[in-house]
């Protein structure tokens, strides 16, 4: 034994230690407070690699505990979890095959190739195991294994040995190739050496095991709080090709307060479903007759659209964008020129043959908007110029993706392009950041994080050099970090031609979608793409740069994601009907029709329900429907020329003068506040 020297960092502070080889981790927490040390499930190393509490600490070694409420130790948490899992259904069923288990943003899953469907009495069993399986406390321990003696000592379970047989192919863990194996794969196989994890029991045996890569927690009685959800049919390897297997879903979380909060953002959540919500508001639909991915919308959800669209376009304007109009297809030779066919190609729909020559429906609008930029000489006075448009685009997007409005084939962008001077572009980023933030909080969203999308340089996937990657992305950085918004970084994820921010907005019950993005282009503009050009303050004849943006991604996405957010009770100035009258009577149907035509003439949307139901009923479907006012009229507040108001958490104020009643409900609509 020797003494070796490692760094504790926790927080703020950075604590050397002299130790002993052999020393494991959990050592070094183990004089912790004990608030603390009991929530530590694993440890970082400098590289941020993630190891378990047993991991042999290194001379040099910089090491940060990795507790089970943050990100990483969730993880290890439902990994671990997901063994649980396996453990149990091969337990209960001998003859299941095991696929992959990995970690997913709130829980788990594992894929198990089984002759019978798992139903949800299933479900019940498998839970009742696992809790026998956790309160046995068996540990997890990682053992390091030849790809050879895994094939041998896995002979049983071929999905593993298939895993085996392509990552000595160097593939897994490869880059864009580690998603040619499977999603999740990563967990089971990597690079490197394979290992194996054995659960050991309380006799000191193998109880069960399976190829990982780890880490997991030291026992299985470190595993607080779970739950079985649902079970799926998935395709192995997510190819349709392959065989089906049955994918059991689950979460698991650092306390049993922490999983009923999750599970009660489920239920939330699957009340605000604005899949459900747009049949029951009547406001869209997916015919069959049309395809998966391509909405329509009914009257009610085309005046949210068409409120949307007016405010976005008018909003663009003001801002100094002029509103450009372009085709839905094009030459196939348009999108070779900008790029997207070779990087982007999968994304888009077949050729379409017309007089002999190929066409593609668009899937971006940018090469269009060169076009327009192109058509004449630009000076350096002209710029920066802003070209918008809601462009309908088309993405062939696998049917397993696609989900309400949220992810469609089909869809209008707030796209606009901004060509700037490089020495422009800070500013033009900042102007157009700014400008996105604000029209999500004029729509009631406000808890937002940025995320900057960087290159991979060891992927081929991205165009031009590393020096005008390195700018553009300092150009990015810059700007996002003086908003003073929390900014996450996003390696690999930028666009094939440059870097990208994207807002990161939270809804009313605290799930993220990704709005807007700003991407920063100086590939399309180059001379080898569409060679654009403006005339420099010297005559000479210089490249702008590019800026995209789209300030919602998409309309249709945007309103999946409002109606999720308000649950389909709109603010007034979206809301598709804003007032509804309610007569007490037959004989106080035209007072409440001549006051709908008064509100009208100041452009309100009022309908007055003419229906035999009762008043109270009158009231309920108008509750259902989410309409933010009722006008309620019976023969006193025709006597006195009034009405009474009510509001749609059922506050009502008596007698309320018809002048009065209209300027209550335009001043809502004028303010775009919610009620």
């Amino acid at each position: 034994m020797s003494d070796i020297q490692v760094v504790l960092a926790h927080a703020d502070a950075r604590a050397e230690q002299t130790v002993t080889t052999g020393t494991k981790a959990w050592e070094l927490f183990k004089d912790s407070p004990d608030v603390i040390a009991a929530r530590v499930v694993g440890a970082s190393v400098a590289d941020g690699a993630l190891k378990d509490l047993a991991y042999e600490l290194v001379d040099g070694d910089v090491i940060e505990p990795v507790t089970i409420e943050s990100t990483d130790g969730r993880d290890i948490l439902r990994h671990s979890t997901a063994h649980v899992m396996a453990q149990a259904v091969q337990e209960l069923f001998p003859e299941a095959k095991l696929g992959i288990g990995p970690p997913i943003q709130d829980g788990f899953y594992y894929d198990f190739d089984v002759e019978t469907p798992f139903v949800p009495e299933d479900l019940v069993r498998i839970e009742t195991k696992m809790r026998k399986i956790i309160k046995e406390n068996q540990r997890f321990e990682r053992r390091p294994i030849s790809d050879a003696d895994a094939i041998n000592e896995l002979q049983d379970e071929p999905y593993k040995i298939e895993l085996i047989g392509l990552k000595g192919g160097g593939h897994a863990g490869d880059g864009d190739a580690e998603q040619e194996i499977a999603e999740g794969a990563s967990v089971e196989v990597g690079a490197g050496e394979l290992t194996i994890y054995d659960n050991i029991n309380r006799k000191g045996e193998v109880a069960w095991k399976d190829l990982c890569r780890g880490p997991h927690l030291p026992t299985t009685k470190r595993i607080p709080a779970f739950k079985l959800m649902r079970s799926a049919a998935a395709y192995w390897r997510g190819d349709e090709k392959n065989k089906q297997l049955q994918r059991i879903y689950g979460t698991a979380w650092e306390t049993k307060e922490a999983l009923d909060e999750h599970l009660h953002r489920i239920e939330e959540a699957e009340r605000r479903d604005h899949r459900k919500l747009g049949r029951d508001l009547d406001l869209f639909s997916f015919p069959d007759e049309i395809g998966s991915g391509l909405p329509v919308f009914h009257p009610k959800g085309g005046v949210i659209k068409r409120a949307m669209e007016d405010y976005v376009r008018e909003r663009h304007i003001a801002e100094g964008f002029d509103y450009v109009g372009t085709p839905h297809i094009a030459k196939e030779g348009l999108f070779h020129t900008s790029g997207h066919l070779p990087y982007y190609g999968e994304g888009m729909y077949p050729a379409l043959d017309v007089d002999g020559m190929d066409y593609r429906l668009k899937a971006m609008n940018c090469p269009m908007h060169n076009l327009i930029y192109r058509s004449r000489q630009r000076s350096y006075r002209e710029l920066p110029l802003r070209l918008f448009e809601f462009g309908h685009v088309y993405r062939h997007e696998k049917s397993g993706v696609i989900h309400g409005l949220t992810r469609v084939r089909g869809f209008a962008q707030d796209d606009s392009h901004s060509y700037v001077t490089p020495e422009q572009a800070p500013a033009e980023v900042e102007h157009l950041l700014n400008f996105m933030i604000s029209l999500l909080r004029d729509f009631g969203i406000d808890d937002f994080y940025l995320e900057l999308s960087t290159r991979d340089a060891s992927k081929d996937k991205f165009i031009g050099s590393d020096e005008d990657w390195a700018a553009a992305t300092k150009v990015l950085e810059d700007v996002a970090v003086a908003t003073g918004l929390e900014l996450v970084p996003d390696p690999g994820g930028a666009a094939y031609y440059g870097p990208k921010i994207s807002v990161q907005a939270r809804d009313a019950i605290g799930r993220t979608w990704q709005m807007g993005t700003v991407q920063y282009d100086f590939n399309q503009p180059s001379a080898d793409r569409f060679n654009l050009e403006y005339v420099a303050a010297d005559g000479t004849r210089q490249q702008p740069v590019m800026i995209h943006s789209a300030k919602f991604g998409s309309i249709e996405r945007f309103m999946g994601v409002l109606v999720e957010h308000y649950a389909g009770a709109f603010p007034p100035w979206l809301a598709p009907v804003q007032v509804q009258g309610i007569p007490i009577a037959e004989r106080h149907n035209d007072y409440l029709l001549e006051l709908a035509q008064k509100m009208k003439a100041q452009g309100l949307r009022v309908e007055v329900d003419l229906s035999d139901d009762r008043m109270q009923k009158k009231i309920r479907n108008a509750q259902l429907q989410k309409v933010p006012f009722m006008v309620i009229a019976g023969d006193n507040d025709v006597e006195a020329g009034a009405v009474s108001f009510r509001y749609r958490d059922g506050r009502q104020d008596n007698g309320v003068p018809l002048d009065e009643a209209i300027a209550r409900v335009a001043a809502a609509v004028e303010s775009r506040e919610q009620v």
